[in-house]
C-alpha cells in the first residue's frame, strides 16, 4: 500500500481496517478510519472524514457502511458513538459540510444538504434534508422534505411535506454528477 494510502486509510485502535470497493474513489485528502465499508462506485470528496473508531467496553466497533453509488462530498463528517453504527443506503448524497453521526441510518436515495446534521435518527428512503437542517432523535418518513434551517422533532413530522418532482430531479442529478466524478478521477489515476 502506498504511503499516502497508509495515512489517510488506516485502522482504528481495535485494528479494524476499512474495506473499500476498488470502483470507489477516495480523494487524497479524505480520511477513512476503522471499521468502514465503502461500496461500489462511491465518491468520497476532498477533506471528508469517515471514522469508525470509538471502541465500546465490549471492544466490538460497529461499522459505518456506505452502500453503492453514494457520494460523501467535500468536508462531510461521518462518525458514530461507541457501540453504535451508521448505514448510508444506496444512491444517497451527503452534500458539502454535512455531519452524519451515529447511531443513525439513511435509506436509499436520500439527500442530506449543505451543513445539515443527522444524529440519532432514522431517515427513510427518498428523504430530502435541506441545507443546515438538524435532524436529531427522530424517524423521518419516506420521501419527506425537511426545510432548510429547521430543527425537527418527532412531534413536528406531521407538518412536513413530501418531496416534489424538482427536488427528486435535483437528487438524481447530484447522484449522476458524482458517479461521473468518481469514474473520471479513477480513470485519470490510471497509468
Amino acid at each position: 500500500m502506498e504511503r499516502n494510502l497508509q495515512t489517510r486509510i488506516r485502522p482504528n485502535p481495535s485494528g479494524d481496517w476499512p474495506e473499500i470497493d476498488p470502483t470507489a474513489y477516495i480523494d487524497p485528502t479524505a480520511q477513512v478510519i476503522g471499521r468502514v465499508r465503502i461500496g461500489p462506485r462511491v465518491f468520497v470528496g476532498p477533506n471528508a472524514v469517515i471514522r469508525a473508531d470509538e471502541v465500546p467496553a465490549g471492544g466490538d466497533v460497529k461499522p459505518i457502511v456506505v452502500e453503492a453509488e453514494c457520494n460523501v462530498q467535500d468536508g462531510v463528517i461521518v462518525h458514530a458513538l461507541a457501540g453504535s453504527g451508521v448505514t448510508i443506503g444506496q444512491r444517497t448524497s451527503l452534500a458539502h459540510g454535512a455531519i452524519v453521526h451515529g447511531p443513525c441510518s439513511l435509506g436509499e436515495r436520500c439527500f442530506v444538504g449543505f451543513g445539515a446534521v443527522v444524529f440519532r435518527a432514522n431517515v427513510s428512503a427518498g428523504a430530502f434534508i435541506a441545507a443546515r437542517a438538524v435532524v436529531e432523535d427522530v424517524d423521518i418518513p419516506p420521501e419527506t422534505f425537511v426545510p432548510p434551517l429547521t430543527l425537527i422533532s418527532q412531534d413536528q413530522l406531521g407538518q412536513l411535506r413530501k418531496t416534489n418532482p424538482r427536488q427528486r430531479d435535483f437528487m438524481q442529478g447530484v447522484i449522476q454528477t458524482n458517479l461521473q466524478l468518481a469514474e473520471g478521477y479513477l480513470a485519470s489515476a490510471q497509468p
